[in-house]
C-alpha cells in the first residue's frame, strides 16, 4: 500500500513537471514551478527575510539601488519579472535573491562597495540567480530528492528510521548555491555590468575584499570545500569575462562612478548597532526596548530582529527570547502551545525583579519511535503592553543542569536603566577628501582614525595601507563618538 500511495504521488509530480527551456541557456529541463509559482515562492519567502533581518531606513539609498536594479532588469534575459530591491538593516557582508525577482543586499557590503561598477557587478550576479532559475532548480531538485526518500523508506524499514535525518541532510545540500549556479552568475554579473555600461574589472577588485574578509587564504576553506569558487579564482575569471564582453561591447569607456557612490555613503551605520542589543561582560543589553539579562558563560549567544538564541556547545540545552504575540498571560501560554504541538504540564504564577511573570512546564504532544516526549519549560514575563517570553529546551542526561544554567538568564532579567548602555549608538560612516597626500596609513592618522582601527578601514576604502592616497580623494572614515 505504501509503495502504490508514495509511487502515486511520485508519478503525479513528474506529470506536472514541465520541460521548461532556461530563460538563460536555450536548454530544456525538468522544472517543478512555473513562473507564476517562482514569484509566489518570493512573495511568500519576503516578509520573512524582512522580519529576520529589518529594513535600513535610508529612502536615499534605497531609491539608489532600486533605479539601478530596474536598469539592469531591462537588460536581462527575464525582463518582465516584478523585481524589487531591499537594503537589510545587517552589518554582515552579504547579498542574495529569492525566486520571482527579490533581491537584498545588507547595509555591510554596500559600506564596503567603493564603486557603481563594483555594486553593479553584485547586482548583476544577483540577478543572474533569478534568470537562470537557481533557486527553482533547487527546488526541483530537493523535491526530487524528498520524493526518492520517501519511496525508499516505503520500501525498507530500516531507512525509513532514518529518513526524516537523510531529509535534512537533503535540506542542506541543497540550501546554498552550487559552483556552478555562482560561476554562472559571476559570468551573467559582467555582461549584465557590461551592457548597462559598468566595468565589469571593478567587480573583480571587490573579490580580492571578500577575500580580505574571508581570512585570506589562512582562514579560507579549501576551494573543494566551498560552495562557492575562491574569491580569488573568481577574481581572475572576471577579469577575463570583462575583456571578452568589452571587445563584444566596445564603448569609448565604461563608468565606475566611485565618488558619486562613496558621497551616497555618508552617514550610513557600520558595524553592530547596540541598539538591537549587545553583549558586554557577559550580559546581554537591548537598549532598544530596555532590558537586560545575564549569558551563561562559554554559551552562544545570536542575536537578530525577532529573537535572541543561547545555545550551549553539546547542542542539548538552548535558550529562545523572543516577544509573544499576546498581550496577556492567557494568550501567550495558548500561542506557545499551539505553534509548537505542546501540553500544559503544569503553570505557577512568580515574580522577576519587579515583573509579573508566569512559569509553566510544558510537554510534547507525541514522539516517533521510543524518543521520550520533549519537555519545555515556558516563562512569560509581563512589562506594559508587551510579553517577553523564554523557552528553555534541554535534552540528554544532563539536562537538569542545563535547565538550572539557563533559568540564570530568565531569573536575571531586569529593566535597564544604565544611560551609559541605553544611550550607545551605531558607528556610522563619513566621507573624507585628502587634505595632505601620503599613504593610506598616515592620511588615516591625519584624519583623526584610532591605529587600532587602520586594517579595518583599509578593508573598508579596499586599499593597502601602504597605498599611496592623493591630495583630493575620498576616503570611508569613521564618525568618531566620545566614547571612541
Amino acid at each position: 500500500m505504501k509503495w502504490s500511495l508514495f509511487g502515486s504521488t511520485l508519478l503525479a509530480c513528474l506529470v506536472m513537471a514541465t520541460c521548461a527551456r532556461n530563460p538563460v541557456t536555450g536548454k530544456r529541463e525538468v522544472m517543478f514551478l512555473s513562473e507564476e509559482d517562482e514569484i509566489a515562492m518570493g512573495t511568500e519567502a519576503d516578509p520573512e527575510v524582512v522580519a529576520e533581518f529589518g529594513l535600513l531606513e535610508h529612502p536615499q539609498l534605497q531609491a539608489f539601488i532600486r533605479e539601478k536594479g530596474m536598469e539592469m532588469a531591462k537588460v536581462s534575459h527575464r525582463p518582465g519579472l516584478p523585481y524589487q530591491f531591499k537594503i537589510l538593516d545587517s552589518p554582515v557582508v552579504n547579498a542574495f535573491a529569492l525566486p520571482g525577482g527579490y533581491v537584498y543586499f545588507t547595509r555591510g557590503i554596500l559600506a564596503h562597495f567603493n564603486s557603481e561598477a563594483q555594486f553593479s557587478g553584485v547586482l548583476g550576479h544577483e540577478i543572474g540567480h533569478i534568470t537562470a532559475r537557481h533557486g527553482a532548480n533547487q527546488y526541483s531538485k530537493q523535491l526530487m530528492a524528498e520524493l526518492g526518500l520517501a519511496i525508499g523508506s516505503a520500501i525498507s524499514p530500516e531507512l525509513e528510521a532514518f529518513s526524516e535525518v537523510a531529509s535534512f541532510g537533503m535540506q542542506l545540500l541543497f540550501m546554498k548555491h552550487g559552483r556552478a549556479d555562482e560561476s554562472q552568475s559571476d559570468e551573467l554579473g559582467v555582461e549584465y555590468a557590461t551592457r548597462t555600461g559598468y566595468d565589469g574589472r571593478q567587480m573583480a577588485e571587490f573579490f580580492k575584499v571578500l577575500d580580505k574578509i574571508g581570512g585570506g587564504e589562512e582562514g579560507r576553506m579549501p576551494t573543494f570545500l566551498s560552495t562557492h569558487p575562491a574569491p580569488l579564482d573568481r577574481y581572475k575569471k572576471v577579469g577575463e569575462l570583462t575583456q571578452a564582453w568589452q571587445s563584444q561591447l566596445p564603448r569609448a569607456s565604461y563608468t565606475v562612478q566611485r565618488d558619486s557612490y562613496l558621497r551616497r555613503l555618508e552617514g550610513l551605520a557600520y558595524g553592530e548597532d547596540p541598539q538591537q542589543g549587545f553583549v558586554e561582560k557577559e550580559i546581554f543589553y537591548h537598549p532598544g526596548m530596555a532590558f537586560s539579562f545575564p549569558v551563561p558563560k562559554e554559551w552562544e549567544l545570536t542575536n537578530t530582529p525577532t529573537q535572541v538564541t543561547l545555545s550551549e556547545a553539546s547542542g542539548n540545552g538552548m535558550l529562545i527570547f523572543d516577544l509573544a504575540k499576546g498581550e496577556d498571560f492567557a494568550a501567550g501560554l495558548q500561542e506557545t502551545l499551539e505553534e509548537n504541538e505542546l501540553d500544559l504540564v503544569r503553570e505557577r504564577r512568580i515574580r522577576i525583579n519587579g515583573f509579573q511573570a508566569l512559569e509553566a512546564d510544558l510537554r510534547q504532544k507525541s514522539t516517533k519511535g521510543d524518543t521520550d516526549p520533549l519537555e519545555i519549560t515556558l516563562t512569560l514575563i509581563q512589562d506594559g503592553n508587551r510579553l517577553f517570553r523564554f523557552i528553555a529546551v534541554a535534552t540528554g542526561k544532563e539536562r537538569e543542569s542545563l535547565l538550572r544554567t539557563m533559568a540564570g538568564p530568565v531569573s536575571g532579567f531586569r529593566r535597564l536603566t544604565d544611560p551609559d548602555k541605553l544611550n550607545r549608538e551605531v558607528d556610522r560612516l563619513h566621507i573624507a577628501a585628502v587634505s595632505q597626500p601620503g599613504t593610506l596609513g598616515s592620511v588615516l592618522s591625519d584624519l583623526g582614525m584610532p591605529a587600532a582601527r587602520h586594517d579595518e578601514l583599509a578593508l573598508l576604502n579596499g586599499m593597502e595601507l601602504t597605498a599611496t592616497v592623493s591630495r583630493g580623494t575620498l576616503l570611508k572614515v569613521i564618525r568618531l563618538k566620545k566614547t571612541d
